[in-house]
């Protein structure tokens, strides 16, 4: 029997525990791999195999370099293996913890040779607004991986959010319409599937199912999981020269914002106004075009009020044409889309998502950290000479 792997992630961890537990309710041969990083203060971490009916097996991996996340890194393979081998299991849902990224795991896992069918995060709508604001570090609130960790609870939940082509969002009755809207915003792209929530005991039905020969029909959420998953497309779709980012819309008091230009922004007139464009809405991501390094594709990313700058390779109108064989062809459709007569790819694409959003007021502000026309005319080796206010911000 084939393998099939679903990675199944998020911070929202009882929705998370519904999914897995719908999941192993509707096929009967699946079983779930999930590694324990709340032990890593002891020096290990703990995995445990279970299927419908109980756990199967548990064990410790030792810390790497006293990194949880490289633990299971190590581990998460060689356990896979392991149920391949034994020809029983048809599906293996790893259930990452907490704070762990799929993007990470997912690529680990299909480097490892084995196939990833799904990766699902799970979300519970109600919460999606609270992490997207919290700004707190992950080792303040007892969830880093690894003791150099210093993401933050927002920007990990925005990068598990976004990875995922599928949602499981569990039915909750603390969300609203504005907190549905806020969610299909900011991946409009993602197939977004109903979950009940625990108190439906999908693991009772799953163990009925087991005692009883036979198993629930499967839902959405089951042929979703089974349904097929390209890792280099995923890769492609978070990277900021190509990334799927979200279109305007404007419903339920939820607004979306796209900011497209093509002319750089002036250093010292940005870096003023970080503060104020990071806190303008909950979730803004993209790439844009610094005036001083006008040949550097630069990766914008702000969650929970802070903001991640840096840079992501060059624009390709500053590459020879030699170059351009080596770059991806989904690279290259995506600067055609975006192509200028007088300089290539290089643009503003920054979106802003928010409840409340002041889009005039926000559009205003970011058109006054633009060149003006006599610097614009100016030309390149004037931009250059420009005050470098972003050094600190990209570490040179």
């Amino acid at each position: 029997m084939s393998l099939s792997v679903v990675v199944v992630g998020g911070l929202h961890a009882d929705a998370r525990r519904a999914t897995v537990a719908r999941l192993l309710a509707e096929v009967p041969d699946g079983v779930v791999l999930h590694h324990d990083l709340a032990t890593a203060a002891a020096g290990t971490v703990v995995r445990t195999v279970r299927d419908a009916r109980g756990v199967r097996s548990a064990g410790e991996t030792p810390l790497i370099d006293d990194c949880a996340c490289c633990a299971l890194r190590e581990d998460l393979v060689p356990e896979l293996r392991r149920l391949e081998d034994d020809g029983a299991t048809r599906l293996a849902i790893v259930e990452l913890w907490d704070s762990v990224e799929p993007r990470a795991m997912t690529e680990v896992v299909a480097a490892g040779g084995l196939t990833v069918t799904q990766v699902i995060t799970a979300v519970d709508p109600a919460l999606l607004l609270p992490y997207l604001g919290n700004g707190d570090d992950l080792a303040d609130v007892g969830l880093a991986a690894a003791a150099t960790d210093r993401r933050t609870v927002a920007d990990t939940f925005a990068r598990q959010l976004e990875y995922a082509p599928v949602l499981a969002v569990v039915d909750s009755p603390e969300a609203d319409d504005e907190d549905r809207e806020l969610l299909a915003q900011l991946h409009p792209t993602a197939r977004r599937i109903p979950v009940p929530g625990e108190s439906d005991s999908a693991a009772d039905a799953s163990a009925r199912a087991y005692a009883s020969g036979t198993s629930p029909r499967p839902s959405a959420l089951t042929a979703a999981a089974l349904a097929g998953f390209d890792v280099e497309a995923a890769a492609a779709a978070q990277h900021p020269a190509c990334a799927l980012l979200p279109a305007e819309a404007d419903a339920h008091g939820v607004a979306t914002l796209v900011w497209h230009r093509d002319r750089p922004f002036h250093p010292e007139r940005l870096y003023a106004a970080l503060e104020d464009l990071t806190c303008a809405a909950a979730r803004s991501r993209g790439r844009f075009w610094l005036a001083d390094r006008p040949d550097v594709l630069l990766h914008w990313d702000a969650a929970g009020g802070a903001l991640c700058v840096e840079p992501a390779g060059p624009w390709l109108a500053s590459l020879p044409d030699a170059a351009w064989d080596l770059v991806p062809p989904v690279r290259r459709a995506a600067a055609a889309l975006d192509w200028h007569p007088e300089h290539g790819d290089c643009c503003q694409h920054l979106v802003f998502t928010s409840p409340g959003l002041d889009r005039d007021g926000l559009e205003r502000l970011l058109e006054t950290c633009l060149l003006t026309d006599a610097e614009y005319a100016g030309g390149r080796d004037a931009w250059k000479r420009l005050p470098p206010a972003f050094d600190t911000l990209l570490e040179v």
